[in-house]
């Protein structure tokens, strides 16, 4: 009998293809950090108003672009990728609550709990083979 499951998991088996897989979800995962971050660090200003006017200190923003960018950047080459994907998981928790939680807001509010998700599962996974870390553990 024909089972779907069981030809994606047969091809995610296949060394290329697990490889593959894995760097193509680093990748995306990394390029949400990355725009944001590089956004608070060209209207930073402007990023320091909005975030006073959540009730959040404009003095945590370079702790931020240092999360997003930083973080976005570990996620991106794999280097230290379970540490990145556990502080962002953590920071997307965190910001959901802080800048999403009304009512008007629920998709981002959504979005960060579902990139949370993505973040804990890449935590428990690792960069993959096409990664700083792997290259470092060889």
């Amino acid at each position: 009998m024909f089972n779907p499951n069981t030809v994606v998991k047969n091809l995610v088996n296949q060394p290329a293809a697990n490889a593959a897989v894995a760097l193509i979800a680093r990748i995306l995962m990394a390029y949400i950090f990355l725009v944001a971050g590089w956004g608070k660090i060209t209207a930073y200003s402007a990023t320091v108003g909005y975030m006073e006017s959540m009730g959040v200190p404009g003095a945590m923003l370079p702790l931020t672009i240092l999360v997003e960018f930083g973080g976005g950047l570990a996620l991106l080459f794999g280097f230290q990728a379970r540490f990145a994907a556990l502080g962002l998981a953590v920071f997307s928790l965190i910001t959901a609550f802080l800048f999403h939680g009304g009512a008007e807001d629920s998709i981002n509010f959504m979005k960060n709990f579902a990139m949370t998700g993505g973040l804990l599962f890449l935590m428990l996974q690792g960069a993959g083979k096409f990664s700083i870390d792997q290259a470092i553990e060889k």
